[in-house]
C-alpha cells in the first residue's frame, strides 16, 4: 500500500483527507503534534506525533514509510491571531514549511499537495473569485500562505519539486457517516457556532453587519463540504503522479450564501430556536467571497458531491449531536 504523509493529519480537513485516501486504497501517514489536532480523529493510518520544524524527526518518519507525496495541512490559521501576534504565523507557517520542503528533498519526496487559502487574494476585484484575481493578502496569515506558494514555485524551479497549492473557501460540514467532524478550539467558524446556539451551548449567535449590499444585508460566504475538499486532494495527488505541472487551483462551490440563510436553515435542520444577536460590522469583512472552482473541475476533474447548503448543515448536526451524546 503506497504511502502519503499527511502533516497536520489530525485536524479537521486532514483527518477527512485521511480517510478519503484510506478508501482509494492508500496509507495515511499522519504527522502532527497535537497542538490542535485530535488523536481519535486518527482512524485510518499510523499517527506519529511530532513537529514539521524537526527535521531528525521528519527523517525517521520518512525513511521509515518511505512516502511517494507529502500533504501540508500544518498551520496556524486565525486571522484575528495573526494580526496581534504575527511571529507565530511566520515562524510556524513560513520557517516550519522551510525545514518540511528540505526534509522531503533529502528524502527524494518530489511531490507535494499544499493546504492554502482564499485569504490570499485579500479584498477581490471581482466575484466570483478565479485564480486569475490579484493576490493581495490584507493580513499575516493570508501573507504567509501565499509566501508559501512563492516558495514552491521557486522549489519546483531550483529543484524540481511539483506542487499543487489549493485555495479553500470555508470548509464546512462533517463525515458523512458521523465519524469525525469539526472540532476546533477555540470555535471561530460560524456554522459551528450556529449549532451550539441551537444546541443550548451558547446562548445566542452574533451577526456582524446587516447592511451590506446583499440579497438580506448580511455577509455572503462560499460552504464547502470537508469530504469534497478532500476529494480534491486525492484528485491533485493523482494528478501530479500522472506528471501534472505544478499549479494553484480554487476550491469552492461557487454557491452564496448569507449568513442569515445559514441561521434559517440551521434552525431548520435542527428544528431548534436560536437566538441571533445583531451587531455592527467588524472592520474588514468583505461584503461577499465566492470563489470560482472551473479550473479545479476542468484540469483535476473536481465534481463537490455536496454543494447543497442543507446536506452540508446536517452532516454537521449529525456529528455534533453523536460526539455530544458520548462526551
Amino acid at each position: 500500500m503506497e504511502s502519503i504523509v499527511l502533516i497536520g493529519g489530525a485536524g479537521y480537513i486532514g483527518s477527512h483527507t485521511a480517510k478519503y485516501l484510506y478508501g482509494q486504497g492508500y496509507q495515511p501517514v499522519v504527522i502532527d503534534n497535537l497542538s490542535l489536532g485530535h488523536k481519535e480523529a486518527v482512524q485510518w493510518g499510523p499517527l506519529e506525533i511530532g513537529d514539521m520544524t524537526d527535521s531528525e524527526f521528519l527523517r525517521r518518519v520518512f525513511q521509515t514509510y518511505s512516502p511517494t507525496a507529502v500533504i501540508h495541512f500544518a498551520a496556524f490559521a486565525y486571522v484575528g491571531e495573526s494580526v496581534t501576534d504575527p511571529a507565530k504565523y511566520y515562524r510556524n507557517n513560513v520557517a516550519g514549511t522551510l525545514v518540511l520542503l528540505d526534509a522531503m528533498r533529502e528524502a527524494g519526496i518530489d511531490r507535494l499537495i499544499f493546504s492554502s487559502t482564499c485569504a490570499t487574494y485579500g479584498v477581490p476585484q471581482r466575484i466570483p473569485i478565479d485564480e486569475s484575481n490579484p493576490q493581495r493578502p490584507i493580513n499575516p496569515y493570508g501573507k504567509t500562505k501565499l509566501m508559501v506558494e512563492q516558495i514552491l514555485e521557486d522549489y519546483d524551479s531550483a529543484y524540481g519539486l511539483k506542487s499543487v497549492a489549493l485555495r479553500y473557501f470555508n470548509a464546512a460540514g462533517a463525515d458523512t457517516e458521523a465519524e469525525i467532524g469539526e472540532d476546533h478550539d477555540p470555535e471561530t467558524h460560524l456554522i459551528p457556532l450556529v449549532l451550539e446556539a441551537a444546541a443550548g451551548k451558547r446562548e445566542h449567535i452574533s451577526v456582524f453587519g446587516t447592511d451590506y449590499s446583499t440579497r438580506d444585508g448580511t455577509c455572503v460566504r462560499d460552504y464547502i463540504h470537508v469530504t469534497d475538499l478532500a476529494q480534491a486532494h486525492f484528485l491533485a495527488l493523482e494528478y501530479l503522479k500522472e506528471g501534472g505541472a505544478s499549479d494553484r487551483f480554487n476550491l469552492g462551490n461557487g454557491l452564496g450564501f448569507t449568513v442569515k440563510e445559514v441561521i434559517e436553515t440551521a434552525a431548520r435542520i435542527t428544528g431548534k430556536s436560536i437566538q441571533v444577536d445583531y451587531a455592527p460590522r467588524r472592520p474588514g469583512d468583505p461584503p461577499e467571497l465566492v470563489g470560482s472552482s472551473d479550473k479545479a473541475r476542468s484540469v483535476l476533474g473536481w465534481n463537490p458531491q455536496f454543494p447543497s447548503l442543507e446536506v452540508i448543515l446536517e452532516s454537521a448536526w449529525r456529528w455534533y449531536v453523536k460526539k455530544n451524546s458520548s462526551a
